[in-house]
């Protein structure tokens, strides 16, 4: 294309209406400007001025605290209560100290400490009692605290008072340690004999911000008098004096320590620090924080001046100039108009000609750009332009709605949506209002209402024959939907019927529809059952997906009955906790979120997170006592027991053929198998497994395993082809033969062979970063060598190979040609036995490996496994009992910390227990106790 070489042009209405608008714009800037500039900074003046203002009144409201206690302090020095040497002396005092209490509502407490170390105290309790002391008895108002010394011991005695000074309850404290001489406010009293005034501070009983007023006695120099006072009504006192409802004041020391402040805080916060360090010499000045922007000032106070106090006022930039912008606005509203009206006037006597034609410009250049959105229709009182904007702006339409159908069936995901999508597009294209689809359900043949446009026409279409050509179906639809319509036979590649999409032409419509415009419906139509029969194919992958998914999780699950649900309520209680965690607004979690995509492949490895249980034997997966392998071993170790037991009989009976001693015979045999029937028992009792087994038991075994028994049958007879490998090379004892009781035979053992698993970490073929301890046997099935076990019924190797599932759970799912949005499924899968601390399986990570859904992932396998009462070797365990374990596992580094607190903060635990849960586990539970800081 070739550069355009014509001169610009200029309108001469154009420049004429710019030039007045431009100067009527710059002189309303500057005016605007400088009225701005002139009332920002009367406002700036006026704050300092009142910050100032306000310095002098908390200096006389603090000198106005103070004053009054220590008028009484200075009283009560002089007082005999100073010197009582007893409980009965003091009590006389207690008018005085009741009067000074109710004379002055800032006055929190009256107290004394005494050289030898007694101590009392008297405080109303008409303020904090109820929450401070919820067991005082009813009608008390005063509170007598009193700490003496009987036979070299300290006794504390509380005594509750009402008004009149009448005594309600005396209570004696088993244990009271508490020394006054050990107490700041006691020494620094001590040394000197001023009045002495300690910093702000917030007090113990009552968090009540205050003040103590110290004083040594005059007649006492060892007693010194103390008085709590309040001043909490200074931080109501600023609330009412804030400029702005966003103002924050506040009275801080010079270590930025909080006396009062009109928000209420306990501690200064970080609008009040920066304006304290910032503005402390420098005046009124602007800062930000906390992401807005502040005016602050900070003037010192006079009063209590060891303590440097300053009081800090930080008033919302767009509060204090409120009133100067809604000024600026209204000037600016103002000149706008002015200048709006002159440019209207300029620019509509120069555009009447050229209007039309500019505009089509513009619009046919948008066009050009790819702007199909643009409407180019103008009015116009030019025939020509407007008959050509009209044939403009129907091209438009035209390329636009190619845009949208493309769009449609290109990025359509549901596919209710992509039909109601589909069929409003092609009703515009032919410019009417109303239609329908309708899909074949091949089943009952018949055509089913999918997507109802606003037509009236019938749910469902019956005996459709589905190899019925077009025009057939055609007179089909006419019989049964009444009215002029056009209609449009969907199908897919295979040519095969899936649907028909109807369009209603209006009565009296004046459009004819050409067979061009029938033809371009029917192909875009065509276009239409591709992308429906592409969605439907998807969705039904993607059922196949969950059904598959679903169908081995049930398979892992039915295969055992003691771990039937189990891969079914840990997805539940996974997905349960990731909403929490995505629904979290701060902490650890607050930027956790996960999209569509993320949340079903979380959703997926939840399922199939132990899929490679489905390898793991049935035998040892549900191994309730020791010497279970398909069968309970302990029935032929009690056949042997059985045997020795005869023989103890037949022993006895050759003794008495033999004539020796018939009654030295029957207590032998008597005796023996009396321990036989001990031993067995004990035997039985340790093949149940338990917590841990003892030293001795462990030698009682190996003891009664080596008693002898003599075998006359040949043990090679009737072998499976693996126990005849594993008795291939060793030798065939002469019959008969003695063994022990007990113990642990070649044949007893299996090799890996050429079945050794990939988890060594120098295996060069473990590409999947496995880490794990291989043991020497696959199986050792020896009956000391189960028996001996110390923990529980697993050995380990049987330990191994459950723990192996994980590692077939990771091999398994890594082999499927999973899509990329569902690349983690196996890493998600294979972690939830991994641990903070790097000590768990199959790979060793640490937490700071794994991410939030694998973290997640953990905590959902280890409550469900707890709670679970589907286990042979264990009970379910309750609320209280797993919550508690969990906590263990958390300082151990087993678990998340910051996950299992979200775990126990949502009371997920609770909604999972009522669902499966039995009635006897939901025990009462404060899941305070178990947080982690």
């Amino acid at each position: 294309m070739l550069p355009n070489r014509q001169t610009a042009q200029v309108s001469l209405a154009f420049l004429i209406a710019s030039a007045i608008t431009l100067g009527m714009l710059i002189l309303t800037l500057v005016l605007v400007g400088q009225s701005f500039r002139g009332m920002e900074q009367a406002k700036l003046t006026a704050a300092e001025a009142t910050a100032r203002q306000l310095a002098t009144s908390v200096d006389d409201r603090i000198n106005a605290i103070t004053q009054p206690p220590s008028t009484a302090l200075a009283v009560l020095r002089h007082d005999p209560l100073t010197g009582a040497t007893n409980l009965d002396e003091r009590l006389d005092r207690l008018p005085v100290l009741a009067d000074i209490l109710s004379s002055s509502p800032i006055v929190s407490a009256i107290y004394a400490g005494f050289g030898d170390g007694d101590f009392f105290l008297f405080r109303t309790l008409s303020s904090s009692g109820a929450v401070q002391f919820p067991d005082a008895p009813t009608g008390s108002h005063f509170l007598f605290q009193s700490l003496e010394r009987e036979d070299e011991q300290r006794v504390g005695v509380w005594r509750f008072y009402d008004q009149g000074l009448n005594l309600i309850e005396h209570r004696v404290l088993e244990s009271y340690d508490y020394d006054p001489r050990q107490r700041p406010w006691y020494q620094a009293a001590q040394s000197v004999s001023e009045l002495q005034l300690s910093a702000p501070y917030v007090f113990f009983t009552t968090q009540e911000t205050g003040l103590t007023l110290s004083q040594r006695a005059s007649a006492q120099p060892s007693t010194v008098l103390g008085i709590d006072v309040t001043v909490n009504d200074l931080g109501a006192q600023l609330a009412q004096l804030r400029q702005t409802p966003g103002s924050q004041l506040a009275i801080v020391n010079d270590r930025g320590q909080l006396l009062a402040s009109s928000e209420l805080e306990q501690e200064a916060g970080a609008v009040i620090q920066t304006a304290r360090l910032q503005q402390t010499e420098r005046g009124v000045g602007g800062f930000s924080a906390e992401g807005r922007d502040w005016y602050g000032v900070a003037v010192a106070l006079d009063a209590l001046p060891d303590e440097s106090l300053s009081i800090v006022i930080a008033i919302p930039s767009d509060e204090l100039l409120a009133e100067v912008w809604a000024a600026l606005a209204r000037q600016t509203l103002i000149a706008g108009a002015i200048a709006l009206l002159l440019l209207v006037i300029g620019w509509f006597m120069g555009r009447q000609v050229g209007k039309p034609l500019e505009q089509l410009t513009d619009r046919v250049s948008q066009l050009s750009r790819f702007r199909f959105d643009t409407k180019v229709r103008s009015e116009s009182h030019i025939r020509e332009a407007s008959q050509l904007s009209i044939a403009l702006d129907d091209m438009a339409h035209t390329i636009r709605s190619f845009q949208n159908i493309s769009t449609v069936l290109n990025r359509g995901q549901d596919l209710n949506q992509l039909l109601r999508d589909i069929l409003e597009q092609i009703v515009s294209i032919v410019g009417q209002k109303r239609g329908a689809i309708y899909l074949f359900n091949i089943h009952d043949h018949k055509l089913e209402l999918t997507v109802n446009g606003g037509l009236e026409i019938p749910k469902a279409l019956r005996s459709i024959p589905p190899a019925a050509d077009d025009n057939e179906l055609i007179r089909i639809l006419r019989s049964h939907i009444p009215g002029h319509s056009v209609f449009a036979i969907l199908r897919n590649r295979r040519r095969k019927l899936i649907g028909v999409l109807i369009i209603e032409i209006e009565h009296g419509d004046k459009t004819e529809l050409s067979d061009d415009l029938i033809q371009f419906v029917d192909e875009i139509a065509g276009s239409a059952a591709v992308a429906i029969e592409t969605r439907e194919l998807i969705e039904s992958q993607q059922a196949l997906l969950d059904g598959i998914i679903q169908l081995v999780a049930n398979a892992i699950d039915a295969k055992s009955p003691y771990t039937g649900g189990h891969c079914e309520r840990v997805p539940k209680l996974a997905q349960m906790l990731a909403e929490q965690a995505e629904s979290a607004s701060d902490g650890p979690f607050a930027r956790f979120r996960m999209s569509e995509d993320e949340r079903y492949e979380f959703r997926l490895a939840a399922w199939l997170h132990d899929c490679g249980k489905i390898t793991s034997p049935e035998y040892v997966v549900d191994k309730a006592v020791k010497l279970e392998t398909i069968h309970n071993r302990i029935h032929e170790i009690r056949t042997r027991f059985e045997v020795l037991h005869r023989d103890a009989d037949i022993q006895y009976l050759k003794a008495c053929l033999e004539g020796k001693d018939s009654d030295e015979a029957r207590q032998q045999r008597d005796q023996l198998q009396e321990t036989l029937q001990e031993e067995f028992a004990f035997l039985a009792r340790v093949n149940q497994g338990s917590e841990s087994m003892s030293d001795d038991d462990v030698a009682r075994i190996h003891e009664i395993g080596s008693r002898t028994w003599l075998r006359n049958f040949n043990d090679r007879l009737g072998l499976s082809g693996d126990e005849q490998q594993a008795l291939e090379h060793q030798p065939t004892p002469e019959l008969p033969v003695m063994e022990t009781l007990l113990a642990d035979k070649p044949g007893h053992l299996r090799s890996w062979g050429d079945k050794l698993p990939p988890v060594r970490k120098d295996d060069p073929r473990n590409r999947w970063g496995f880490d794990m301890t291989l043991p020497e046997h696959a199986y050792n099935r020896g009956e000391l060598h189960n028996l001996t076990v110390r923990y529980g019924t697993l050995t380990d190797e049987e330990r191994f190979k459950i723990n192996e599932h994980i590692v077939q759970t990771i091999c398994m799912l890594d082999a499927l040609p999973l899509p990329d949005r569902l690349a983690n499924v196996p890493r998600l899968a294979g972690t939830h036995h991994e641990r903070m601390d790097g000590h768990g399986y199959p790979c060793r990570l640490t937490g700071e490996n794994m991410s939030i859904p694998e973290k997640i992932m953990a905590i959902a396998d280890v409550f469900e496994a707890l709670t679970a009462v589907d286990r042979p070797y264990k009970r379910g365990k309750t609320l209280s009992e797993s919550l508690g374990l969990m906590a263990i596992m958390v300082d151990k580094g087993h678990l998340d910390k910051d996950t299992f607190n979200l775990f126990l903060q949502s009371r997920i635990w609770l909604t999972y227990a009522q669902q499966h849960l039995r009635p006897e586990q939901i025990d009462p539970v404060d899941e305070s106790l178990f947080m982690k800081p």
